[in-house]
């Protein structure tokens, strides 16, 4: 799954606008919510998420940035890890972006890698060049 524009949802202090500023034709604006290119902005992002999943990352849920992996040992635990997952976001208004994500799936591309029940592997579209390299 993937957060639809992670750093767009946390909103920024009043009192840190103001170090946003940037002016246009138009006039002077600052932003209001966490723009990308921010000093802290990642790791700011990161510890937020991390403390709203608390509590499953690393049992039912990996998280890198704005991807997100529910998991489950056996297939019956699955819809319980989702609807854990799901609760949350709601109650902190973390929205998903429903054309990033897949359910019900045994295998499944996360960071560049195949992950399966069994093994994870290297994405075969990744190593493409390096396969097709002529031995010298």
């Amino acid at each position: 799954m993937d957060v639809s524009r992670g750093y767009h949802q946390i909103k920024m202090y009043t009192e840190d606008e103001e170090k946003t500023a940037f002016i246009t034709e138009y006039g002077l604006y600052c932003w209001k919510v966490m723009s990308f290119g921010l000093k802290n902005a990642g790791a700011i992002y990161q510890r937020i998420v991390n403390s709203i999943f608390a509590n499953q990352i690393g049992r039912n849920m990996d998280i890198y940035v704005d991807d997100m992996l529910v998991k489950s040992k056996v297939q019956e635990d699955h819809l319980k890890n989702l609807k854990k997952m799901f609760h949350l976001p709601g109650r902190s208004k973390l929205r998903i972006n429903p054309d990033k994500c897949s359910f019900g799936v045994t295998s499944e591309k996360f960071l560049g890698y195949m992950i399966s029940k069994r093994e994870i592997e290297q994405n075969p579209n990744k190593i493409k060049a390096i396969l097709n390299v002529a031995p010298s």
